[in-house]
């Protein structure tokens, strides 16, 4: 009998020495690729080498334009798995640099604030705001040493809207190419005016890119939400991909005790947007959302989802959203239920890879494909 499992050589490899490598399995052909191996979903050295290769060279979603707003303002986060700090100075002008100390490793800043000097927690070494050494006490008799080459590593930082991006590989082209026409297909939204109206941490027990694959097609919309497929049309459910990004056009549908609004209009569609590889800016008539999914580990995912509006003290708006919160958390569970037992599943010694439906998942293999790319170079 023929034996039909036609990547287990992959597989095997993949138990023995790692993952294989990108330009050994990615097919561009939507008809004729098969996804991404398994073992890419639960090995160390991948989420390593997706760190180097992917997180330390995209533009990560670092926070709001209004935790820095004034001279002083910072804040801290985690891009990949690197600490970095943000920072407007006395000049007005937003900074973004390593939050780690050249002594010995320990934190500059914590948390958010304002400060016009940035003392370390360990020894106390302090920065300007400029990244600039400025103090290392009781450091005298140390020879061959220069405050000057000890300054804070610094990354590129720009902004979009109300969002802040940060990229930490210098080289990098500028955010709007990156971002390409999107910018302009939100635009009626005004992202510079909406603020931040509420937060959500989910903790998922999945790889960072089975959340990810999951955002990026609504084939199991039928199968997974029941709720969300009354609202929608999916029979006209569709995804364009663009370079560095996707779109899920989901046209809504006039349904009694929608849970949906259809805003003004009155008719429309959620937008579902994706940018590599791993932010998402949910557009519905009414409301705007934004996803950002941090990897923790190779098995262990981090989601946080916040809710922008442009005047969230209003009692209306503030009723409005929690309808809107509270059904998007019986989505976000079906979906956390789902990825988790994906993720077991991949760990299965009888599953090595799928194939894709060349009518829902041109969006999964379009993000594949962005990968594969990356991890290449």
């Amino acid at each position: 009998m023929k034996n039909t499992r036609e990547h287990a050589p992959i597989a095997k490899a993949a138990a023995r020495h790692g993952p294989p490598e990108p330009e050994h399995f990615f097919e561009s052909n939507l008809a004729r690729a098969a996804t991404l191996p398994a073992a890419w979903y639960s090995d160390s050295a991948q989420l390593r080498m997706e760190n180097d290769k992917v997180f330390s060279c995209t533009w990560q979603l670092a926070g709001r334009l209004a935790q820095v707003e004034k001279p002083g303002d910072y804040f801290t986060t985690t891009v990949g798995d690197e600490p970095v700090l943000v920072v407007r100075g006395q000049d007005e002008k937003l900074r973004s640099f390593s939050n780690v100390c050249r002594h010995r490793a320990g934190p500059v800043a914590a948390e958010s604030g304002n400060r016009n000097v940035f003392q370390c927690g360990y020894h106390g070494w302090t920065y300007a705001a400029d990244g600039r050494l400025l103090g290392t006490p009781e450091f005298d008799g140390v020879e061959c040493f220069n405050k000057e080459a000890n300054c804070l590593p610094q990354f590129r930082v720009e902004a979009w809207g109300a969002l802040v991006f940060v990229n930490l590989d210098s080289t990098c082209a500028p955010l709007g190419q990156t971002l390409e026409d999107l910018p302009a297909r939100v635009a009626h939204h005004d992202l510079s005016g909406l603020q931040l109206a509420a937060r959500k941490d989910w903790y998922v027990d999945c790889n960072w890119k089975v959340y990810v694959d999951n955002y990026l097609e609504g084939y199991h919309i039928p199968i997974l939400h029941p709720g969300l497929n009354r609202e929608l049309d999916y029979s006209r459910y569709r995804v364009e991909t663009k370079h560095f990004y996707s779109i899920q056009h989901a046209p809504i549908k006039r349904v009694a005790n929608a849970r949906i609004n259809l805003g003004d209009a009155g008719a429309g569609e959620a937008q579902y947007f994706w940018l590599f590889p791993n932010l998402m800016l949910n557009i519905y008539p009414d409301n705007l959302s934004t996803n950002l999914i941090v990897p923790l580990g190779p098995t262990r995912t981090l989601t946080v989802f916040e809710w922008y509006a442009r005047n969230p003290e209003d009692p209306e708006a503030q009723k409005a959203l929690e309808r809107t919160i509270a059904f998007s958390d019986e989505i976000q569970l079906e979906d956390i239920a789902i990825c988790e037992a994906v993720q077991r599943g991949l760990g299965s010694r009888y599953y090595e890879r799928g194939r894709y439906s060349v009518k829902r998942e041109n969006g999964v293999h379009h993000f594949h494909g962005l990968l594969s790319n990356f991890l290449s170079s």
